[in-house]
């Protein structure tokens, strides 16, 4: 099998994923697709999210919107004359700013080897990820798709591959809503058949002189002498060109600013509003969160509480501590204290809680001004001998007993 699809979780093994470390994560309709989850009345819908004014243009279109022709970057004037029918809806820059640092949260949970592209998509390189996952990495894909649609109710479209290129062509692909796996071993039976058009670096002018030598598709290029390539192209573009037609892209994820916070968060399964199971919940997560820093040798000076209605309207709250902190016991109690601080109805309903550590210091450059023998020092060394134990036999090994009871008889 060449390359495999999926949507939702596929049946059977799939199409072989070895080697297949690089993801392209791309949302679907982005700014459409958020406006749409605020106002679940315009689902199925023509949408489009654009500047009203005379000279305003589109800047995402559902795809009921793309069938009449409507594309990103379109004046609107012509996208209205397109698809006269469609809701027009002026852009919120802060929400999707909001909502995407959301979405690169939930990459940087799987791997810190994440490359933005935009607000909307970005490379990951899980090849550290996998071992530690215990996961494939088309599995890794689909809980990164789940993720999002719980967490953020929009959609995303993932590419699996060896490769920066083939992963972005394989998340094209797949869209919407879907997941698009290229073996290493396929990748020229997927690749060939394409327009030369979907190379990098061809554009107006590169594609008219390649139109010139009679090259249409991938295999056209990858089947002609580099000497013509060069008397037309240049030698820097023809080098280019033929490498990518062979399959071939050295370039690596490059990661953007460090993660400035370390955290944790889990969708319900259903609205929850019971505040003793959303406790449990912060106890949870407050261990994931003081693991993560503990690996990555840091401690915390700020705690941040996430509150998700099932309206989708979220709530923070945060606080920042005396002394800097990786101790489970400690991000609890401040992580309760600031639910309670939330002031909810006690009818409010919940779809999701986060827990998240941020002013983040090395532990090396912490200087506790705690003697030897008080309580969070305790704390802190009995949960470092847990860390060890979850080294060993994993991370479920020894939990506390309120989540161990918690857990009796759930699936």
């Amino acid at each position: 099998m060449a390359h495999g699809r999926a949507r939702g979780d596929p049946p059977g093994p799939g199409p072989d994923d070895t080697g297949c470390h690089i993801l392209h994560v791309d949302m679907d309709a982005f700014y459409a697709s958020v406006e749409i989850r605020d106002r679940p009345e315009l689902a199925g819908r023509a949408v489009i999210v654009g500047g009203t004014g005379g000279r305003g243009v589109v800047l995402s279109a559902t795809y009921e919107a793309r069938r009449f022709g409507v594309r990103s970057a379109m004046p609107m004037g012509r996208a209205a004359r397109l698809c006269p029918h469609a809701v027009v809806i002026p852009p919120r820059h802060r929400l999707y700013g909001a909502v995407s640092r959301e979405v690169m949260a939930v990459f940087r949970a799987v791997t810190p080897e994440v490359e933005p592209l935009a607000l909307d998509e970005a490379f990951l390189d899980i090849s550290g990820a996998l071992r530690r996952l215990r996961m494939r990495p088309a599995e890794i894909g689909q809980t990164i798709r789940a993720q999002i649609s719980e967490q953020q109710g929009i959609t995303c479209s993932v590419g699996v591959a060896t490769t920066k290129f083939i992963a972005k062509l394989a998340s094209v692909r797949s869209k919407p809503d879907g997941l698009l796996v290229i073996p290493a071993d396929g990748v020229l039976d997927f690749l060939h058949p394409l327009p030369v058009s979907v190379l990098w670096g061809v554009g107006a002018q590169t594609g008219q002189a390649l139109a010139r030598l009679g090259l249409r598709t991938v295999a056209d290029i990858a089947h002609t002498p580099i000497g013509s390539l060069e008397r037309e192209l240049g030698k820097a573009t023809a080098a280019h060109l033929a490498a990518l037609a062979a399959g071939r892209d050295q370039r690596r994820v490059t990661p953007g600013a460090h993660e400035k916070s370390i955290g944790a968060e889990e969708t319900f399964a259903s609205d929850i509003s019971d505040p003793e199971v959303i406790r449990r919940e912060l106890l949870r997560l407050s261990g994931r969160t003081a693991r993560g820093l503990r690996a990555g040798g840091y401690s915390a000076r700020t705690v941040v509480v996430k509150l998700r209605l099932a309206s989708f309207k979220t709530i923070t709250r945060s606080r920042t501590l005396p002394e800097p902190t990786d101790v489970a016991q400690q991000i609890y109690t401040v992580a309760c204290a600031l639910y309670a601080a939330a002031g909810l109805d006690d009818r409010a309903r919940l779809r999701l809680v986060g827990v998240r550590a941020s002013g983040l210091i090395p532990v090396a450059n912490v200087v506790s001004q705690l003697a030897f023998g008080d309580r969070p020092v305790a704390w802190r060394e009995a949960e470092q001998a847990v860390d060890r134990i979850a080294r060993r036999f994993g991370t479920g090994t020894v939990r506390p007993a309120i989540l161990v009871e918690g857990d009796q008889g759930e699936p």
